[in-house]
């Protein structure tokens, strides 16, 4: 493993915190001048790493991406196709949206509803990548049809709206509403789903 350098060093430490108010402020709270007074640099250090406010953003959407890939994504890929692979995807999704690193709850949920009519790279980037994890559920739904697991004539785009909707949903319930009951209240809708997916026995 090569070595990191200080500069790398540096710029993982901003986007830690970085990361971590903006799972609790929003991507929007995220300020070059605050940031730099919690991590005790100077504003044009700070700007060393990140030229401009929506350059960090776009950086911490994806350390987000690229952490969300390392703990939910390649574990649910290493499951079997059809029901274990998604129900593996699923509850790690929900335990990596409320980490204690995670305060706010997940990041891209969060986001979605800030920059939905701010038009810009960080949206676009926002964008990308939601429709990545549609298309990730989609295709481990087709899977699971080709594997004979689900039935023939499942509709597997509309099962991956249907479980991206209700993670979302989950979110709102949990973070806005304090429903003590969102997280069992998830898993019972999810398995519903599945059953749906199911071959008719």
């Amino acid at each position: 493993m090569l070595p990191v350098s200080k500069g790398e060093e540096t710029r993982s430490r901003i986007l830690r915190h970085a990361s971590s108010v903006a799972s609790r402020d929003g991507i929007e709270g995220l300020s070059i001048g605050e940031l730099a007074a919690a991590l005790e640099m100077s504003k044009s250090g700070l700007f060393a790493h990140f030229g401009s406010k929506e350059e960090l953003q776009v950086a911490v959407l994806r350390a987000s991406a690229a952490d969300f890939e390392e703990k939910v994504v390649r574990p649910a890929l290493q499951q079997p196709r059809g029901a274990p692979r998604l129900r593996t995807l699923f509850e790690l999704w929900l335990k990596w949206a409320f980490t204690p690193e995670a305060a706010g709850g997940c990041i891209f949920a969060a986001a979605s509803f800030e920059l939905d009519d701010r038009p810009g790279p960080v949206r676009d980037y926002l964008v990308g990548e939601e429709k990545r994890l549609l298309e990730l559920l989609s295709r481990s739904a087709r899977l699971g049809v080709e594997s004979g697991v689900f039935r023939a004539d499942l509709d597997c785009d509309l099962l991956a709206f249907q479980i991206h909707g209700l993670m979302l949903g989950f979110h709102h319930a949990r973070r806005l509403l304090r429903l003590r009951t969102a997280e069992s209240m998830a898993r019972r809708s999810f398995e519903q789903l599945l059953a749906q997916a199911l071959p008719a026995s």
